[in-house]
């Protein structure tokens, strides 16, 4: 009786197999029911924000942190610098990588006169997705005189992965930013190939007001097989793009392009100077040719060493 029981609450027409008269199982026919379709997956929130602030009070007016709020598999971390060029925060997704679905949120504020660096404490990996796409959205803004830098560790893209991620800055007239962005495509040491992936990637920089740089990279498809072309990469599985905007962008254009060679290590790459702006893009046949060139090259930019995390 308890048997029977037990049958006619879990749904109709069940066979001693327990099976439905419908062909699926018992429980499958109480979903159905109930209007429940496939599982949902569990999926990744994380934000993360911090500000800084001018202390005239300080030796040398030092920068302070002014607010560090964070949320989910966000994370904020404040080491210990005294490299002189004010405070470093590095940024962690406690969650271990994102995928399709998942979603990152990222702000960081430079009060006037500050001067801070923001990084990431290693690679962001975006897994094979079985739905939807991974998002990572970042917003900095960098108040009057402030000198900033935001040097995020690379991103891997395995195969089968979707990421849309979306930079935008605000600053003043006199602020200066330098920022960085890196596209791996998959682990060359490990052998592995991208040949299905959808990247959309997305760069807007306000000065006073004003939208002095925009860029989109849209890579949708066999990755390899785009960036095996002459004109979209010779091969290339590492990709990289720096923005130096400050008053004095421009000046810096000849030590940059000296610093990126002549491309006889594998490493192709172009720079360009206008508007205050200094853009500058390479390509590698790996990750590691392309931390050889660029190293140097952020060093150069932000006039002193790359933040501990790189190292590591």
């Amino acid at each position: 009786m308890r048997i029977g029981l037990a049958l006619a609450i879990l749904g109709p027409a069940v066979d001693p197999s327990g099976r439905s008269a419908h062909g699926g199982s018992a429980l499958s026919a109480v979903a159905m029911e109930n209007g429940a379709s496939a599982a949902r997956m569990q999926r990744a929130r994380g934000s993360a924000r911090v500000s800084f602030r001018h202390d005239p009070t300080a030796p040398s007016a030092a920068t302070r942190l002014a607010e560090l709020w964070q949320d989910g598999s966000g994370k904020i971390r404040l080491p210990n610098v005294h490299d002189g060029r004010g405070p470093v925060a590095v940024l962690l997704n406690t969650a271990g990588g994102v995928t399709g679905g998942d979603r990152l949120d990222y702000a960081a504020t430079w009060g006037a006169g500050t001067t801070a660096t923001v990084t990431s404490q290693a690679a962001e990996r975006v897994y094979r997705r079985s739905a939807g796409t991974a998002r990572v959205d970042t917003t900095l803004t960098l108040g009057a005189g402030a000198r900033g830098a935001w040097l995020p560790q690379e991103t891997i893209l395995f195969d089968r992965s979707a990421l849309s991620r979306n930079l935008t800055v605000e600053m003043a007239d006199d602020a200066s930013l330098v920022a960085c962005e890196t596209v791996l495509f998959g682990r060359t040491a490990m052998g592995e190939e991208v040949t299905d992936v959808e990247l959309d990637d997305l760069w807007r920089i306000r000065r006073g007001g004003r939208l002095v740089y925009a860029d989109r990279l849209r890579i949708h498809g066999d990755a390899k097989a785009i960036l095996s072309g002459g004109a979209t990469g010779r091969g290339a599985r590492a990709i990289a793009g720096v923005v130096a905007a400050a008053p004095d962008a421009e000046a810096r254009l000849d030590g940059a392009r000296e610093i990126l060679g002549d491309g006889a290590d594998g490493v192709e790459a172009g720079a360009s100077a206008f508007d205050g702006l200094l853009v500058l893009r390479l390509a590698a046949p790996d990750g590691r040719a392309l931390r050889r060139r660029l190293e140097p090259l952020l060093a150069f930019l932000i006039d002193g060493p790359l933040p501990r995390v790189w190292a590591l």
